[in-house]
Order: structure tokens, then C-alpha cells, then sequence
């Protein structure tokens, strides 16, 4: 497949223990993010990148429940992770979508597709411009490998600055993206117990109220539009939350 999207995902979560498992109306988290990318009319397969650990025996068997291809790594090391993805199933360049962003948007993971087509980065970066959640990276698979040869260090969760930060690649932000994603202050990533009671909230407006299965992140954004209430529900995170990442943020690179 030259053009994936790896979902990158375990079960040994810290602060919402299990949460790709927790079920939001009888729907793992992880099932629902497996099915929204599979909306990509870019991408060539969807690739599930977990680790070895026997506790995440239970994700590959829903990735081959829904169809997608899985490939178990390094528990600590992401990059090395996607890296052994890439060389099994021949990936040239993959969109990253985290098990814990729920409304990852299909429409976002097709523009980096279409901007690796038209550009060719090595690194595609949402640099805090789009909604938090809605898209991550995107990643050329020569330059992960360069990236894995030179890295010194197996813990690479916070790893965009192996890219952007070492004047080795060509990194760019998502262009193209309509005025309506470009809400930062918006969260929708699940680590808390206050981001699952945001994503219960949405989920059961559209799926019980409007009884509708199939929406999209533009319907969600309108809808937050017009419930500020529901955008405060966990909006109070959004400062621990780029703290955090900013305190794990470490460059490691080989003398």
C-alpha cells in the first residue's frame, strides 16, 4: 500500500485506563476511530500499530474484525513502530491518526494525501493550527527511516521534533483546510473522564437525538457553534494537556 493510515494505539493508557476500549453507546472508542479513517477515499489501507504486550491481544482482534491490517512494535518507541509498519506492508507515505482522537477527519487525512502528491514533504505537521484531534502528522516513510538512524532515544511520544527541529527534512502545515477546522481552542482528544463526558455528549446528539451514524466534523463543529456549553465541558484541559507536551518534548539525537 503506498499511501496508509496508521492508527497508533495500546491499551496501557494512564490516566483513563483502557480508554481505546471504553465503549460510548456500545461502541469501543477504537472501533469508532477505525471506522471514520476507513472513510479516506486517498489512502490505500488502514494499518492498526499497537505493541506486543498480551494486554493488546484485544485491539488486534478488532482491527481484524473491521477489515484493517495490524502490525505490533515497540511499546515505548512510536517511531520504531511505524517504521517496522512501513517496511512490512511497503508504505511510502502514511497519515498518523491517535487511538484517542475520536473525530479524526477523513477530509484532513485526503489534504495530506493530496499535499504529499503535490509537494512531496517529508513531514506534515498540524502545528497546533487545526482542531486538536482532528489530524496529526504526515509522514514520508524514507525520512522516518533517517529518522530512526539518527534518533537517540526509545522514547519517542512526543516525535515531531526528530523532524521539524533538526533541519534535515522538508516539514510543512496542512494547507487547503477550510477556516472551519482552524479552531485550536477545540478539544477533542480522550484522556480525561471530562473529554469522554464531551464525546458521550456529541456522540448521543447526533446517534439517539437525530439518530443519524454518519456525520462528519464540519456537522460536529456547527453543532459546537451553537452548544458553548458542551465546548466548556473539557476546554478547562486544554492547558495540562500542551503543558504536558511540552515537558515530554525532547530532541535526542546521536553524536
Amino acid at each position: 500500500m503506498k499511501k496508509a493510515i496508521f492508527i497508533t494505539v495500546r491499551t496501557g493508557s494512564k490516566r483513563l485506563k483502557n480508554k481505546a476500549l471504553v465503549e460510548i453507546n456500545g461502541v469501543p472508542v477504537i472501533t469508532r476511530i477505525i471506522r471514520r479513517v476507513k472513510k479516506s477515499k486517498k489512502a490505500n489501507g488502514v494499518v492498526l500499530c499497537t505493541t506486543e504486550r498480551k494486554q493488546d491481544d484485544v485491539l488486534v482482534k478488532i482491527a481484524e474484525e473491521e477489515g484493517i491490517e495490524y502490525f505490533r512494535g515497540s511499546e515505548e518507541d512510536k517511531l520504531e513502530r511505524w517504521n517496522g509498519a512501513a517496511q512490512k506492508f511497503g508504505v511510502e507515505f502514511f497519515v498518523t491518526a491517535d487511538g484517542d482522537d475520536v473525530f479524526c477527519e477523513p477530509e484532513l487525512i485526503d489534504l495530506a494525501f493530496e499535499q504529499y502528491e503535490r509537494n512531496n514533504p517529508d513531514f506534515i505537521d498540524w502545528n497546533y493550527k487545526l482542531i486538536c484531534g482532528s489530524f496529526t502528522y504526515g509522514v514520508k516513510a524514507s525520512a522516518l527511516k533517517k529518522v530512526c538512524q539518527i534518533k537517540d532515544s526509545e522514547n519517542t511520544e512526543m516525535m515531531w521534533v526528530y523532524f521539524t527541529d533538526t533541519g534535515l527534512f522538508k516539514c510543512e502545515e496542512p494547507e487547503n483546510f477550510d477556516d472551519i477546522f482552524k479552531k485550536p481552542e477545540l478539544r477533542m482528544t480522550l484522556d480525561y473522564p471530562d473529554d469522554l463526558r464531551f464525546f458521550k455528549t456529541v456522540i448521543d446528539h447526533f446517534e439517539i437525538d437525530l439518530s443519524r451514524e454518519d456525520y462528519n466534523l464540519r456537522e460536529i463543529v456547527a453543532y459546537l457553534d451553537e452548544h458553548p456549553e458542551v465546548v466548556k465541558i473539557n476546554q478547562h484541559l486544554m492547558q495540562d494537556y500542551l503543558d504536558n507536551q511540552k515537558r515530554l518534548t525532547k530532541l535526542k539525537i546521536k553524536k
